[in-house]
Formats: structure tokens, C-alpha cells, sequence
């Protein structure tokens, strides 16, 4: 957990622990988290975005590059940060605002320890919109990482699957939409984070985006 707030921390560590996770460890800033991180190989990272010496953006493409398998949950002040849709190109899994309730803080790390996305379709697709042409992204955030650009590694369903889930579509919209069944959708997205060496469904809404499957103030697919 990272936040240099100490109320913040105090107040989630209890709540964590108290419903069964296992806190094992925390840091005041970016820099103390990425050693943290390091040292600890934590399942999930809880990581505040504005912090001092070392930003969470920063902090989070260091810790995910370190450790792939780690989730990493973005906590923020503000709805719609301009930060968050930096935070979910570099690949993180959500995010949370800090006045989370104890019920759905629980939830959300059990959630991304999955290895699912917090954010539903539609938050997403909301986020991207706003911010994939980069004009509000902080111009000291980090570069984003290189993402497989080549979708001719997807077969024509696939692209089909990925372009629909851009336009903010979930797995059962999909399956009806497509007339096929949420097993063979799951399929297909699974197929999809392989070939193209995504995370999650924030990171393939994004790659959507910055392809130009789905164009930003676009209507809904």
C-alpha cells in the first residue's frame, strides 16, 4: 500500500485486515514503494497517484515492469483524474477513489487478484474518450509503454470482439450482440490479451483507442 497519507494507509490496512487480507507492507512515495514491491512481490499494489520524490504513475510502470503478475490499483482524490487514463495504458488494473466504502475497497483488491479489471466497459470507454488524444495527460508522466500494434495477428472475429469491447460493450452484450455464447466471448477475449500481450480489458479498450478501432467522441458502438 502507497500513500503519504498515514491516515489513509492506517485506515485501509484496518479495513483490509479485518476482512481477511494480508497488508505486508507500505510506503510514504513512489520510490519507497518500487523497493517495497521489489522486496515484498506483493499479489496487488494499492498506489496513490500524487505522491512526492516519485509519482504512482512512474511507481506503477516500475513495479508492473519488475513484476508482471502484480496488479496494481490506482487510488485517486477525483472522478475522472487525468491521471488515471495514463495509469490504465501503463497497465494498471483500476482504479478507486480514497472515499471508497470498506465493503467495496475489499471487494475491488479481491477483484484485480483475479486477474480481472475494476473498471466496467463503459467507465472505461468514458475515460479514454476524454483523454486518448493526450491533450490532458500530465506532461511529466512517464512514457507509455510500446503495446503490440499488430492486429493482423487477430482473426476477423477477434477484431470484431475487440472493436466491440472499445465501444464499452461487456461480455454478455457481446455474446448477444454476436449471437454466441459468454463461454466463446471469454474465449475470444482471452485469445485476444495473448496475441497482443494485454493485461486486462482497461488495456484492451485503450489499445482500441490508440488504434482507431473506436475513435474518441465516436458514438457508442
Amino acid at each position: 500500500m502507497a500513500d503519504d497519507q498515514a491516515l489513509v494507509r492506517t485506515g485501509f490496512r484496518l479495513i483490509l485486515t479485518m476482512r481477511g487480507i494480508d497488508v505486508v507492507g507500505e510506503a510514504t512515495d513512489g520510490a519507497e514503494a518500487v523497493e517495497a514491491a521489489r522486496r515484498l512481490r506483493p499479489d496487488v499494489v494499492l498506489m496513490d497517484i500524487r505522491m512526492p520524490n516519485m509519482d504512482g504513475l512512474e511507481a506503477a510502470r516500475r513495479v508492473l515492469e519488475q513484476n508482471p503478475d502484480c496488479r496494481v490499483l490506482m487510488l485517486t482524490t477525483f472522478d475522472l483524474d487525468r491521471y488515471v487514463y495514463a495509469a490504465l495504458a501503463l497497465g494498471a488494473s483500476g482504479f478507486l477513489l480514497k472515499d471508497v466504502t470498506p465493503e467495496h475497497l475489499a471487494a475491488a483488491v479481491r477483484l484485480i487478484n483475479t486477474g480481472d479489471a475494476l473498471l466496467s466497459p463503459s467507465i472505461t470507454r468514458r475515460l479514454v474518450e476524454r483523454f486518448a488524444s493526450g491533450g490532458d495527460r500530465p506532461a511529466h508522466a512517464p512514457e507509455l509503454p510500446a503495446v503490440h500494434r499488430d492486429l493482423t495477428a487477430l482473426t476477423p472475429r477477434e477484431l470484431e470482439v475487440l472493436t466491440l469491447m472499445g465501444g464499452g460493450l461487456s461480455n454478455a452484450e457481446l455474446a448477444r450482440r454476436l449471437t454466441l455464447s459468454e463461454a466463446t466471448v471469454k474465449t475470444h477475449v482471452a485469445r485476444i490479451f495473448a496475441k497482443l500481450a494485454l493485461r486486462d480489458r482497461a488495456q484492451a479498450v485503450v489499445l482500441a483507442y490508440e488504434t482507431g478501432l473506436v475513435s474518441p467522441g465516436g458514438p457508442a458502438t
